[in-house]
């Protein structure tokens, strides 16, 4: 009979062999390879003569490396700005705000009221100004009257001297003429006092429309009005405060409502820059990509942190929000180039391989990689389009060991 300790140690012995049969296989399975059969203990020939059978070859997964379109990205992050942002404050002093038309976030049209300030004193000063306009109406037109007047007794006075100078010395005396003469000396001083008098009755009238033509741009400033369409980024106008010229503006306008990015770039990435170039940016709060361009690039660099200042536009239509984070890449490049799928490329600290199966024996080959876009990598050195690689690359494959290919498609087909 066995003893007690030799039979738990044949009871763990078969639980070790379970666990070892269980979960090799699922291992294998998880990195892409059929399980590799056990090698067949070697026994004794059999007396008949037979021969032992070779294990077949793993399979693993494979696809072949294609030309295809990749993008060089550049990721950039930083704050969103306005592009153009207009202040808006008041032109009259000691007025008092008395509506409010906007508030943040509204779309503004050009010369749209966003706010009125009180006229009340203006309005006075306006019937006071039309008061005087209507006083030199009627200074006017006595001075017209005047004038009539004035014409009237000149033409007379003259007509009177005209006759006496005609008539003969023994009819009308030297002092009868001197009379007629000095009348009609006096009528045409007349005349021209009462000309003068309309003229200074014209010019009070034109200083009075004066007047009233500055009231009256007074009274517009009593409205505050954007110069330019846009959105209302902030209002800072109070009901009953006291607007003053000096002080801080009213209302912030952002010009057309154009937003931009202002990113950090490294300065060895400026040089690639150029204004035009695509962008896709990553907004909070949307779960789309929002597509823009670099509209502008600075020509400084920070002298402590080496990085230069890119302005990327945003299109109009995009809900963001100024002073915000927003993060994105451009688009350095676009180009036509061998690509493998990025869980195909082994890499090291200093050099990148690709298994390559050719002749069912996997081929362990240097390559050059580039950049990688959208689950592919780009491979610049080392590998032609068209050649057979292992989809997913395992370490414990070595160079030279044989292997049955199972193209992608077939292992998705197999898998449905």
């Amino acid at each position: 009979m066995m003893s007690r300790g030799t039979k738990r140690y044949l009871m763990s012995a078969g639980v070790v062999a379970m666990l070892v049969a269980v979960v090799v296989p699922i291992l294998r399975h998880t990195l892409g390879l059929v399980p590799r059969p056990e090698p067949a203990q070697a026994a004794v020939p059999p007396t008949t003569g037979s021969v032992a059978k070779r294990a077949p070859a793993p399979a693993v997964t494979v696809t072949a490396a294609r030309t295809r379109e990749v993008v060089e990205p550049l990721f950039v992050s930083g704050t969103l700005t306005a592009r153009d942002e207009v202040l808006i404050g008041v032109q009259l002093d000691g007025l008092r705000v008395v509506e409010i038309l906007a508030e943040d976030g509204d779309r503004v049209a050009k010369g749209q009221v966003l706010a009125r300030l009180d006229r009340t004193q203006l309005d006075a000063l306006l019937a006071q100004n039309d008061a005087a306009l209507k006083r030199s109406d009627a200074a006017i037109a006595q001075a017209k009257s005047q004038i009539a007047q004035v014409d009237a007794g000149r033409a007379q006075a003259n007509a009177d001297l005209a006759r006496a100078r005609k008539l003969d010395v023994t009819i009308i005396t030297q002092a009868t003429l001197d009379q007629r003469v000095a009348a009609a000396r006096s009528a045409e001083a007349q005349f021209a006092a009462a000309t003068s008098a309309l003229a200074v009755a014209e010019a009070d009238k034109a200083s009075r429309e004066a007047e009233r033509r500055e009231l009256m741009v007074r009274i517009g400033r009593a409205d505050v009005v954007t110069p330019v369409a846009g959105v209302v980024s902030r209002r800072t106008a109070r009901l009953g405060a006291m607007a003053m010229w000096a002080g801080e503006a009213l209302f912030r306008v952002i010009a057309d409502g154009a937003i931009d990015l202002d990113a950090d770039v490294p300065e060895d990435r400026l040089a690639r820059l150029a204004v035009g170039m695509r962008a896709r940016l990553e907004l909070p709060g949307s779960a789309r990509r929002v597509e823009g361009s670099v509209r502008l690039i600075a020509n400084e660099v920070d002298r402590a942190t080496r990085l230069g200042k890119v302005r990327i536009g945003l299109p109009a239509d995009v809900p963001a929000r100024i002073g915000s984070f927003a993060s994105g890449t451009i688009e350095l490049a676009r180009r036509e180039a061998v690509a493998v799928p990025a869980s195909a490329v082994l890499r090291s600290e200093s050099s990148a391989f690709v298994m390559v199966v050719r002749d069912g024996r996997v081929a362990l080959a240097p390559v050059e990689p580039g950049v990688t876009d959208a689950g592919f990598v780009e491979i610049r050195k080392g590998l032609g389009a068209g050649e057979t690689v292992v989809a997913r690359a395992a370490a414990f494959l070595r160079d030279g060991d044989a292997v049955r290919a199972v193209h992608m498609a077939e292992a998705k087909a197999a898998a449905q």
